[in-house]
């Protein structure tokens, strides 16, 4: 008649079956029993536990708003008159919105956070502890120990947690920002209309949290609006992904055109546009010609045979899916996968693994042209003036390429590529006004294809200016990379 908790259970998913058939066999069992399973989510955890079990899960709140009345929900009156320092209440209020804002910036990403952590009440319950007894121990000539304060909550009880550089830096700042004397001041704000309200009870703090905004804009926790845009289109994509992954798979059964039937229209366009495969007899004569052992030689060879692999594969499967779909073939579970992914636009598993990242299946196929254009003239019509450094498998492998290369040239002077190191010039240059290659004295290769997010492009005064409004990606003009 007792409560089991097994907490963690995606750490030992073999015994969790074991739970089930031990469950399930039993022939009496108590009405008051209750087995709880604390959990990640885990792609192998027996579905049968789960669909037989009522789900249950603890989600931070959304919002401001909704965080500062959740953590205030749970402040007591006795913990808001624990201490008698005027300091007190404020200080409370403002670990309060920090906890709150910590947690609210993992939704935008990595634009929030470098590394999503789980801060949690834990870490907000450790904090209001340490102000409490920094206050009790408070000698009240000095006052607080501001940078004491500062250190405990971005270094220690939030900071903790931390392990990017950049992350870290974020975190003292808010301690520094809105941790100080200055926060006792009639005119601090954490942003304009967000203020430390003056209460005596939890009902006064309540009452104001209750007139704040429901959504918030990006600039309360210190980002650029666009930062909206983003959070948002992630969201919409990933519902909209949700939705589309839980339709029904069967064929159509109206009049329309059948799942099969248009997967077959789809994989015969393909295939008539994919390129033709590489003849290594050519490939090696004509990486000869252009001398096979130069470092950015080698390189192009290391591209081709990843591209030819993607063509390969693209043209095995779709071929495949086409005999499938006629009943000559038994249809796998990896062809099922390419059937279901071309119907909803997305890029099959198999291709996926051995090739890039893309919006939909039309943008990934398009890139597919693309990268193999610009591999084959580059092999029949020697090297390229500009290179599109973001249609290259390994874009390092053609950094370090060049930089072998420079140091060759200047093996006379005593170069050694251990000393040698990159120099990036944004040039004033579009992809259509590049006519040579670089100037033969400096070397290097230009590129193109590169993207700010978060940030515009003077072109006249060669500098970063902030993003315009609504814009979340500015193209970089054509870059030269030397070494």
């Amino acid at each position: 008649g007792g409560w089991l908790l097994l907490q963690n259970c995606h750490l030992g998913l073999e015994f969790l079956s074991e739970l089930m058939d031990t469950i399930t066999t039993r022939e009496s069992v108590s009405e008051d029993f209750r087995t709880w399973i604390t959990t990640e989510a885990h792609p192998e955890f027996p579905i049968n536990l789960l669909q037989s079990s009522i789900k249950f899960t603890n989600d931070p709140p959304q919002g401001v708003k909704a965080g500062l009345k959740r953590t205030y929900s749970a402040i007591t009156q006795d913990l808001l008159e624990v201490s008698k320092m005027p300091q007190w209440k404020p200080l409370l209020y403002a670990v309060a919105f920090l906890h709150t804002t910590v947690q609210e910036r993992r939704k935008f990403g990595p634009l929030g956070w470098n590394i999503p952590y789980e801060f949690n009440q834990a870490d907000f319950t450790a904090s209001v502890q340490f102000v409490q007894n920094h206050l009790n121990d408070m000698d009240v000539k000095h006052g607080v120990n501001w940078s004491c304060v500062r250190y405990m909550l971005g270094e220690v009880q939030y900071g903790g947690r931390v392990t990017d550089d950049l992350d870290k830096a974020l975190l003292n700042t808010y301690a520094r920002v809105w941790f100080g004397e200055h926060m006792f001041s009639e005119n601090f704000c954490f942003y304009k209309d967000y203020v430390i309200p003056k209460g005596k009870t939890v009902e006064d703090y309540l009452q104001y949290i209750e007139q704040l905004p429901v959504i918030d804009t990006p600039e309360v926790f210190g980002l650029h609006p666009n930062a909206d845009i983003t959070y948002q289109t992630n969201l919409a994509n990933e519902t909209l992904s949700t939705i589309v992954s839980i339709q029904p798979k069967d064929s159509s059964a109206g009049g329309g055109e059948t799942r099969e039937a248009v997967v077959q229209r789809l994989a015969d366009e393909m295939l008539e546009k994919l390129p033709p495969d590489y003849n290594p007899h050519e490939v090696k004569a004509q990486l000869q010609k252009m001398g096979a052992i130069q470092p950015i030689n080698i390189f192009l060879r290391q591209e081709i045979d990843l591209m030819q692999h993607v063509i390969s594969r693209v043209r095995t499967t779709l071929t495949d899916l086409k005999l499938a779909i006629d009943g000559t073939i038994i249809m796998s579970e990896e062809l099922q996968d390419a059937l279901d992914s071309m119907y909803d636009a997305r890029i099959p598993k198999l291709w996926f693994r051995i090739s890039w990242e893309s919006a939909t299946l039309g943008f990934w196929f398009t890139e597919l042209l693309e990268r193999n254009q610009q591999f084959s003239s580059w092999l029949q019509d020697g090297r390229p003036n500009q290179f599109w450094m973001t249609g290259f498998f390994n874009p390092q492998g053609f950094l370090t390429a060049m930089r072998q290369e420079t140091t060759r040239m200047n093996l006379a002077k005593g170069w050694a590529l251990d000393s040698v190191v990159l120099h990036n010039e944004v040039t004033k240059m579009m992809k259509e006004d590049v006519v040579g290659p670089p100037p033969a004295d400096i070397g290097g290769v230009y590129i193109y294809g590169l993207y700010l997010e978060g940030a515009g492009w003077d072109r006249r005064n060669s500098k970063l200016v902030e993003s315009p409004p609504k814009v979340l990606f500015t193209s970089l003009p054509v870059v030269h990379v030397y070494a």
